[in-house]
């Protein structure tokens, strides 16, 4: 029997934060056809998280001065109220996720994987193969997260070592001493858990990043990391190395031998990779332009080869601006919704209250290197 192809009007790939927060803008301008697909269950990557980890942005309810909550993907939500917490772990933003969707009653089709998107001829929309089987659509919102995509081979070596997506709980790690490899905000979560737990850490980082005086937490540490980095180094056992590249680690006798060009360190146990994420559009890289290891994206963050196909979430940039924290990537939802709300001749206008919320970035001139936004 032939396999009968579903066609909608819009595709979002991913049901994470970035996903759920576009689909409910789409749901407000009245769209009805279309749906999310999700690899594995809303909020699958929140739910792998190491048990300690939380949000590093914090959780506020400032409604009452027409502020949203930091984390929140939506109007009129807070993790804070929620959880009655600032700074909230991955199982609890999970549940978050999961509670939107069901509020919202979004059209979610989960353990669906998207295995390729093949843009039709003269711009007539796109089949996604899937798990699930083929579906057809006319716009794509690629919302897929970067945590399921970890940097696991950034040098010789590096198959020893443990990348922290592959922790579930600091505790469940045996021994006194650690090295971490990389020193953003997973290698210093990792550092002051640790160190929380009596644990001798070191840290090896390639610029030292925990010196960085920049405003913007995309490319330095935030205020919450930087207050943890201090109490743990106050405790005698975090060493932080900086300017050294990691370039080869190899089993010895003793251990593990970690080697930069002019330096090597021994550890008793595998050093722990914190060196990040992949961007999420590697699995549909042909269908972007590239600048710099970054996809081209015109004002309206669709594909500027493939028209049709939008980015929401941590991998788009503008300017040089990272939108890669939920505040910030939540600016472009309503951007994306009314590039297609036009299209599809729906009326933008239930979209004002967003820009009124300061969610709705469309103007990109403010976007150069000292802006936050």
């Amino acid at each position: 029997m032939k396999q009968t192809t579903s066609s909608y009007d819009v595709v979002i790939v991913g049901a994470g934060p970035a996903g759920v927060g576009c689909a409910v803008v789409l749901q407000e301008l009245g769209l009805e056809n279309f749906i999310l697909l999700e690899r594995q269950q809303v909020g699958a990557s929140f739910s792998r998280w190491p048990a300690e980890m939380n949000l590093i942005t914090p959780s506020f309810p400032s409604h009452g001065f027409g502020l949203l909550d930091l984390n929140a993907i939506t109007l009129k939500t807070s993790p804070a109220i929620a959880f009655r917490r600032e700074h909230i772990n991955g199982q609890q933003y999970a549940l978050y996720l999961q509670t939107v969707v069901d509020h919202f009653q979004l059209p979610v089709k989960t353990g669906t994987d998207v295995l390729a998107i093949e843009p039709l001829s003269q711009c007539r929309g796109f089949i996604l193969k899937t798990s699930g089987g083929d579906v057809k659509t006319q716009f794509v919102i690629w919302a897929a997260g970067e945590f399921q995509y970890p940097k696991l081979n950034p040098f010789l070596g590096a198959d020893y070592c443990i990348h922290n997506s592959q922790i579930r709980s600091w505790k469940n790690l045996p021994g006194d001493e650690f090295t971490i490899i990389g020193g953003y905000e997973s290698g210093m979560d990792a550092a002051t858990h640790l160190v929380a737990l009596g644990k001798s850490v070191r840290v090896l980082d390639r610029t030292g990043v925990w010196g960085n005086q920049e405003t913007d937490p995309s490319i330095s540490l935030s205020p919450y990391t930087l207050q943890r980095v201090m109490l743990a180094h106050q405790t005698g056992r975090l060493e932080l190395i900086g300017n050294v590249s990691i370039e080869e680690v190899k089993k010895v006798s003793e251990g593990y031998a970690v080697f930069s060009e002019y330096q090597k360190w021994l550890t008793v146990h595998p050093p722990i990779l914190c060196t990040g994420f992949e961007t999420s559009l590697q699995q549909i890289a042909s269908l972007f332009l590239w600048s710099g290891g970054h996809a081209i994206l015109n004002d309206e963050d669709e594909s500027t080869l493939t028209p049709g196909l939008f980015v929401v979430g941590p991998s788009v940039r503008h300017h040089d601006v990272i939108f890669c924290f939920i505040y910030k990537f939540r600016q472009r939802f309503a951007v994306v919704a009314d590039a297609i709300a036009r299209r599809l001749d729906l009326d933008p206008a239930p979209l004002e209250i967003y820009r009124q919320q300061g969610m709705f970035l469309d103007d990109l001139s403010c976007c150069d290197n000292d802006c936050i936004c």
